[in-house]
């Protein structure tokens, strides 16, 4: 049996119209003591808690204690629904039907990231309980931010009496654009405070035999490059913090090509294991790629370790490298989670030999995706 209790989480004012809007937290639970927050600012997944082996409850997904933590210049998307692209879209511009559209630039004043400087995750969605299911809604309007046509989204969210939890996005739209959605969770199973040295503890194994070749910026190049004999092999269970040590970028930041078959339902995409909690996440989803992060953009204090004992730098310390200040006291730095953005291609706008990211007046964009939480011994 799968409970919902709602409760308030503050308030704040509409990007566009400047009217103050009730934040509403809805709290999933099972009978199998795993439970899950929710909230209407940027229909954000706030705390996945689950036991270990030995029944110990932790939250495996970093967050904030509070709107403010989520509003703030800090926050990296933590468990926010990005769109109406997420991952990037190179120099901030592409060509639909003979017409050219410039969109917000927020990476580097040279891209789009995640939608933009105000984003789908910077909105509050409008939010109905339906049984077991929470149903949250956004209508982004025609022109925002550089994008054409207005564009009616919606996710609902559900956790399973199994200790499976599903998102499934859909979206309309009034004229032709791209759309992209993701959940930006990140995630540490050993607990959302546990940081770097129990990330490195992780085994990863992810379903794809290539990825996307990106430049300097990981705008992606249009290339792919098959994962064989490279450290982007993670085809069969691997040891994070030993293939994180191997490369020279200090972490994954990458579009894995998930391998599916000729099925179109949700395919398994990714297995993470972390063997001293037993706990283990598995992602499906019906998209082509799933975005692999490692948190190397979180503050990197110069006193952060390899395995192996080598510094990841030896910039100075700085302001850049003051922790994230996350929920119940804990301090979040680099390697301190991991992300499986499960989406299309990055920057398939630009790229006709990507999948299609243009969704058409009387189209559904549909897009699903499942965590599957358990424990092994």
């Amino acid at each position: 049996m799968v409970q919902i209790i709602e409760d308030a989480f503050g308030s704040v004012k509409d990007p566009i119209t400047g009217f103050d809007e009730r934040v509403r937290r809805f709290t999933f639970s099972n009978d199998n003591g795993v439970s899950v927050q929710v909230i209407t600012y940027g229909a954000t997944v706030t705390a996945i808690r689950m036991p270990d082996k030995y029944g110990n409850i932790a939250d495996i997904v970093l967050g904030y204690d509070d709107l403010e933590g989520y509003r703030s210049k800090s926050n990296p998307y933590f468990g926010a629904t990005v769109g109406r692209v997420c991952n990037r879209i190179g120099f901030g511009q592409f060509n639909l039907n003979g017409k050219h559209f410039e969109v917000d630039k927020n990476l580097n004043g040279m891209h789009q990231l995640h939608g933009g400087t105000v984003g789908f995750d910077k909105f509050n969605w409008q939010a109905y309980q339906s049984n077991s299911k929470v149903v949250m809604t956004h209508v982004n309007p025609d022109g925002y931010q550089g994008y054409e046509g207005t564009v009616m989204a919606q996710v609902t969210y559900e956790l399973h009496p199994d200790n499976t939890f599903s998102g499934k996005y859909t979206a309309t739209v009034s004229k032709p654009t791209p759309i992209n959605l993701t959940n930006h969770s990140y995630f540490n199973l050993a607990g959302h405070d546990k940081g770097h040295t129990e990330i490195y503890n992780h085994v990863v194994t992810l379903n794809a035999d290539r990825y996307t070749l990106t430049d300097k910026d990981s705008i992606p190049t249009g290339q792919f490059q098959n994962v064989t004999g490279t450290n982007y092999d993670l085809r069969v269970g691997c040891n994070l913090g030993q293939y994180i040590a191997k490369l020279k970028n200090n972490g994954y930041d990458d579009n894995f090509c998930v391998t599916r078959g000729t099925d179109q339902s949700l395919t398994f995409a990714a297995r993470v294991a972390h063997p001293k909690s037993g706990r283990v996440l598995e992602v499906y989803s019906d998209q082509p790629g799933v975005q692999f992060y490692t948190s190397n953009g979180m503050p990197d204090p110069n006193n952060q370790i390899y395995p192996e004992g080598k510094p990841h730098d030896d910039k100075p310390m700085s302001d850049a490298n003051e922790p994230i200040f996350g929920k119940d006291g804990a301090l979040y730095f680099k390697h301190g989670a991991f992300c499986l953005e499960t989406q299309n291609y990055p920057d398939a706008v630009n790229h006709p030999n990507f999948p299609n990211s243009i969704v058409y007046p009387g189209e559904v964009y549909k897009h699903e995706f499942t965590y599957k939480l358990f424990c092994s011994s």
